[in-house]
């Protein structure tokens, strides 16, 4: 499993449909998303999930890391995790998560899976959808609820029937601040954007929103059609001239610093260590990404 933190796109994947299955494996996605919920019918659900470990070790093979969203109602969540849990799935993604009482019950279920695996407890880390009013109030709690809990989001569309509001930039835009804020004070990457996932048919439209995304502080993307991929892979990535601009820029500010100044200006602009930090931090993800791929 590569480092959950350099996750940039995430494709869904229904897991009661062996085309897109197929489809899945052509796509640079960093996570194939086994998707047990909202694209599964109620009939399907039980066949749906008998497919998932076969399913998980076939991507895994192919070199993706694997995640599965299973669905809420205990009575369906309870099976789902028994035939997800396995050496194949890094992680399990939930719906409607309504606080961080309900991801410790979930942790707890998964010890006991993970041991009768053979696995080690642990290994199934967690992402956290926010879909109603109830985990929106507790998002900071769920964000640092278990040292699963490796990823959370906004999910647009239930909670804007949740909040009974539509779905706009203007309705989504503090929920996805206060989501990456409390990612950020968790430790935990920040997966979405402002706006609805199911909106993919402008491509032009959804890399403006990918684009605002990563200036918000987020770090990754569900994707729920394939064309998404490479757009969010793109855009979540350093940019190579903004690579080699940092790298400048640290530099100047290293060699003022050493003739004893705290700040200088590089290229017309007032740099001082905040603004050193960020071009670091940049640096930083652009050769972690560097290495990840030199491994592949």
């Amino acid at each position: 499993m590569s480092d959950i933190h350099l996750w940039r796109s995430i494709l869904f994947v229904p897991a009661t449909s062996e085309r897109f299955v197929e489809s899945a494996m052509r796509r640079p996605a960093d996570v194939l998303q086994i998707d047990l919920e909202d694209s599964v019918a109620p009939d399907d659900k039980a066949p749906a999930r008998q497919r998932v470990r076969d399913i998980a070790k076939r991507f895994t093979a192919a070199g993706y890391d694997v995640t599965v969203r299973i669905n809420r109602p205990w009575r369906l969540a309870l099976p789902d995790i028994e035939h997800s849990v396995s050496a194949d799935v890094a992680a399990l993604t939930l719906p409607k998560v309504p606080n961080a009482e309900y991801v410790g019950f979930i942790a707890e279920i998964l010890d006991e899976v993970e041991r009768d695996n053979g696995l080690p407890v642990g290994h199934t880390r967690l992402i956290a959808m926010i879909e109603d009013a109830e985990g929106l109030e507790n998002m900071a709690r769920i964000a640092a609820a278990d040292p699963r809990v490796c990823g959370m989001i906004v999910g647009a569309e239930d909670l804007a029937v949740d909040m009974r509001m539509a779905v706009t930039d203007d309705s989504l835009y503090i929920p996805n601040a206060m989501a990456v804020a409390s990612c950020r004070r968790a430790g935990i990457v920040p997966i979405g954007f402002v706006g609805s996932v199911a909106d993919f048919q402008d491509e032009h439209d959804f890399r403006r929103k990918i684009q605002r995304a990563r200036g918000l502080g987020f770090d990754a993307a569900f994707c729920i059609h394939p064309r998404q991929v490479e757009i969010v892979n793109e855009e979540f990535s350093p940019k190579p001239a903004d690579v080699d601009y940092a790298r400048r820029l640290v530099a100047e500010f290293e060699t003022q610093k050493a003739q004893g100044r705290a700040a200088c200006t590089f290229n017309g602009r007032m740099v001082d260590l905040p603004v050193v930090l960020q071009a670091r931090q940049l640096i930083e993800r652009h050769e972690a990404y560097q290495r990840r791929n030199s491994r592949n």
